[in-house]
This record gives C-alpha cells, structure tokens and sequence, in this order.
C-alpha cells in the first residue's frame, strides 16, 4: 500500500474546501478526511474512499466503484465500509461535495450508533452510599 500523494490530498482538500469543518490527518498508510472529528473519508495512494452503508452502497456500485481491499498473507480483505469514489466524480466539485455530504451523514449516523450501543452494554454503576 503507498502513501497518499500531497498533491492528491490538497487536491481533494480544495474540491471539498466548501464543506465546513473538514480536516485531514494520518490513517494507517494514508490519509483520513473527518468532517467536525468524524471521519467520512479516506485516501489510500491516490484513491478516494467515502464511507457508505446499506442505503448508499449500491449508488457506489452502480458507478462501477468497488469497496477499498488490502492484500494479507491469508488473503485480501475487504472493507465495505468504504467504497472509490470514481475519478470523474473528483473532478467535479459540485457532484464531489453531494457525495461527501452524505458519507458524513453516514459516518455521522455510524458514530453515534457505535457510541448509543457501547452507553447501552456498560454496566451501571450505581454509587454506594455508607451507612454509618
């Protein structure tokens, strides 16, 4: 796997530029795009992944995109979390920032989802009090 290129990530940077609050940051070896500290994104080389569900996933694969795999030695591994967001799609900003504003809304639903189920499996802990 390579490092995502500088250049590519500004370049991303800039189409998505009129979204507020995204950043950019190390992942793994690449580059995480979060929207208000949720990641959406990921650049993998020079490959554009956003984050997608059940109700976005097969408009990825409809466009002929595929969700981003890495080599093992027991084999590859898919990770249908996120799905290439084609190149032509890149390259327009207008149609760029649409598909970003849904995979944050995704990965916004995702986050608070994991965060509601983890609130629910902790025990509570309920406070003791001595009577003396």
């Amino acid at each position: 796997m390579t490092a995502s290129s500088s250049d590519y990530v500004n370049f991303v940077m800039d189409q998505l530029a009129s979204l507020p609050g995204v950043s950019d940051g190390r992942f793994f070896g690449g580059t995480g795009l979060s929207a208000d500290g949720v990641q959406f994104a990921m650049i993998m080389g020079n490959s554009l992944y956003f984050v997608v569900d059940d109700s976005t996933r097969e408009k990825y694969e409809k466009m002929g995109s595929g969700c981003f795999s890495y080599l093992t030695k027991k084999g590859r591994v898919q990770v249908k979390k996120y799905y290439a967001v084609p190149a032509e799609l890149i390259e327009d900003q207008e149609q760029l920032v649409l598909l970003a504003r849904e995979a944050i809304r995704v990965a916004g639903f995702q986050s608070n989802k994991k965060k509601t189920s983890a609130n629910r499996s902790k025990p509570s802990r309920s406070k003791r009090t001595s009577s003396k």
